[in-house]
């Protein structure tokens, strides 16, 4: 299984692929991760934050193809739904299962969904992270695989 989600960073410097994340009201960038079920991270891709989430994710979902051969499930946020469920049942033979708030105004933690949201924080004590200090989109992705190889060696160590 996987959990994909996007985070909105404002941009330091001009540079490619830079947009304006209406809903968040930020300009900057967009960081699509995929994560395990243990929050371990599988795939980014970062993109302008005027892409949509429903349009980013398939660069995300093409990524995890290349990068993983036993995936069967993918879980996603009220962002992903239309045609996006279909057409990742159709290119990858995968489930994709929106899970999505029943209750309005409530705080309750969503099944699979507080696994990505953990992730995004854990990436964010990094300070390189805070914004997207980077010119190229692929050195901003690089900075977030170099941040969790970091973060995931700091574990090991203390085994």
């Amino acid at each position: 299984m996987a959990i994909i989600d996007s985070q909105s960073v404002k941009t330091v410097q001009k540079g490619r692929q830079r947009g304006y994340d209406a809903g968040k009201k930020i300009k900057g960038r967009k960081r699509h991760i995929a994560v395990d079920t243990l929050g371990l991270l599988l795939v980014v891709v970062v993109h302008s934050a005027g892409i949509q989430d429903r349009v980013g994710a398939g660069a995300v979902l093409a990524a995890l193809y290349r990068d993983t051969t036993r995936l069967v499930k993918v879980f996603a946020d009220g962002g992903y739904t239309g045609q996006l469920i279909d057409w990742c049942r159709q290119r990858f033979q995968w489930a994709l299962e929106v899970v999505k708030r029943t209750e309005v105004h409530t705080f309750k933690v969503l099944p699979k969904r507080w696994m990505f949201e953990r992730t995004f924080s854990w990436l964010n004590l990094s300070r390189r992270l805070s914004k997207d200090y980077e010119i190229n989109p692929r050195h901003s992705e690089a900075m977030v695989y170099i941040a969790m190889s970091h973060l995931m060696v700091k574990r090991l160590a203390r085994i």
